[in-house]
């Protein structure tokens, strides 16, 4: 049993990794939608998307690294 809990723990870590993964590809949906409304703020824009995308990006390695430690420490 603590085995299965141990493995639920962290797929719930994956999964929060996918979803950030999933909202990343809204940023940059977003930002192509706008850049093609208008296409003067260009620059601006795709600067802003690649911050935001990276700071989301630190969620994905958060979880992967929390799923890690639940898998190698709790589970050995």
């Amino acid at each position: 049993m603590e085995k299965a809990l141990i493995a639920f723990a962290a797929a719930l870590c994956v999964v929060a990794g996918c979803i950030t993964g999933l909202m990343e590809g809204k940023v940059a949906i977003a930002a192509v939608d706008n850049v093609g409304k208008n296409p003067d703020a260009a620059d601006k824009i795709q600067s802003m998307a690649i911050i935001g995308a990276a700071i989301s990006e630190t969620c994905a390695i958060y979880c992967l690294l929390v799923a890690f430690l639940i898998i190698f420490i709790l589970g050995a």
